[in-house]
């Protein structure tokens, strides 16, 4: 596996929530972090594009139509209260007014702050593409309690983290959070919301989607969003993102 961070340093990068920094300018991106769906994706019977989600060469998932004209990514982190506050505003009427048309597919990029971040994550992505949106939405409706649960630990679990094996950490924090009740609640069962905190190979997976952001677009901070492959600048809110949208659908 992969090195992570040191735990240590997980609950000051939680506590403090500035997620987000303030981008500058970025130019196209490289072509070789593909927004394409790994498989091939049906129009569905229903003419709602919100219903296809696929996972990507890249390590996201993707909705909606993949031949859709603007292909929006977004980077997002579990802990970010700022990307918990775009899911809040902006999901809905990026859904309901872009997606669902077929103008507009939406990526998520899981980009991972701190170790308590990936373990999230790591429930999100779970159960695949049927159910990560679900999953990524609940995560950060209920964000401020798991965090504020791991936030409270006792400090003898926390220090006892650090002296486990890399592939007992996420699954010790997965209990701390009460990840897997959690999942439970949402259709995956315990066992399964257990397998994945430990797997190492998604683990894997999670650092290097960090690795080829930060090598490809150099990701200022979280949320962070690419149009068409460009970077866009001071897009972290709903408000600074849907004009981004409507320049590059009238282009």
């Amino acid at each position: 596996m992969k090195t992570f961070p040191i735990l240590i340093a997980a609950t000051a990068l939680v506590a403090a929530g500035g997620c987000t920094k303030k981008a500058g300018d970025a130019g196209a991106a490289s072509g070789n972090v593909s927004s394409a769906p790994t498989v091939a994706v049906a129009a569905p019977a229903s003419g709602d594009w919100s219903e296809a989600v696929a996972p990507t060469a890249a390590g996201g998932f993707v909705m909606g139509n993949p031949n859709a004209k603007v292909k929006l990514v977004e980077y997002g982190s579990m802990t970010c209260p700022h990307c918990g506050e775009f899911e809040k505003t902006g999901a809905k009427p990026l859904i309901d007014n872009y997606v669902r048309t077929g103008k507009v597919s939406w990526e998520f990029r899981n980009f991972v702050r701190d170790p308590y971040d990936l373990a999230a994550s790591l429930v999100a992505r779970c159960n695949g593409a049927k159910s990560f949106f679900g999953l990524t939405r609940a995560l950060y409706s209920s964000q401020g309690d798991w965090v504020a649960k791991l936030q409270t630990a006792p400090p003898k679990e926390t220090e006892a983290l650090q002296a486990l094996p890399p592939a007992q950490q996420f699954t010790a924090i997965g209990k701390m959070a009460g990840f897997p009740q959690f999942a439970a609640l949402r259709g995956v069962p315990v066992a399964k919301a257990e397998t994945c905190l430990a797997d190492t190979k998604e683990v894997d997976r999670l650092v290097q989607m960090n690795s080829d952001a930060v090598s490809q677009y150099n990701i200022p901070g979280t949320p962070s969003f690419l149009v068409n492959g460009t970077l866009l600048a001071e897009t972290a809110t709903w408000e600074t993102l849907e004009p981004k949208l409507k320049t590059a659908l009238a282009g």
